[in-house]
Formats: structure tokens, sequence, C-alpha cells
């Protein structure tokens, strides 16, 4: 578990090291995006059929535009990462629209 900026963080080491390959972001800089200002928190009903998934879309402190994948864990003190990329075009549309 890490502490950044008063949240905690976990999650599972084989996962980053593959999200890491696959799409180049770690978690490290993924939970960076939780301080931006003008995030943006959405529920991730098409994953959310086992346990209740959200979606994070801001700002890494290295300015890159991320989409986070998360959950809350034990009665929500903890933010576990579960995936995190790059935004889409659309994604980047959608927080530009609100932010």
């Amino acid at each position: 578990m890490i502490k950044y900026e008063g949240i905690f963080f976990d999650w599972d080491d084989t996962k980053e090291a593959i999200n890491k390959k696959k799409h180049g972001i770690s978690f490290d800089e993924a939970m960076t995006a939780f301080t931006d200002k003008y995030a943006q928190i959405y529920d991730d009903e098409e994953h959310s059929s086992e346990e209740e998934r959200f979606i994070l879309i801001g700002y890494s402190e290295i300015k890159r535009l991320l989409m986070v994948c998360h959950c809350y864990r034990d009665d929500d003190k903890i933010t576990r990462i579960i995936s995190a990329r790059k935004a889409t075009r659309h994604e980047r549309n959608k927080y530009e629209r609100k932010a």
C-alpha cells in the first residue's frame, strides 16, 4: 500500500507489469491523476458485475491525460488501481468539455 497526497493506493504488481508493457503507464504515474483538480470520475457499469468499479479521467503529474480504472476497498479507505492507459480522443473531449 502506498500513500500519495493523503490517498491510500493499492494494486496487484503483476497486473501493473502487464499494464505497463501493454499501455506504457505505471500505476505510480496513474495514482498522480487522482490529484488533478479537474479529474472526473464515472461509474464503470460495463465492468462492475463482480465489484463496483469506476473510471477516472485526469492528468498525471507528467501531464498525460489518463483513464484509470479503479475500485474502492476497506470501506472506501483504499483506492485499488486495476488498469491505466492514455485517454482516447472521446475521453479527452469529454474531459475538456467539463474541465
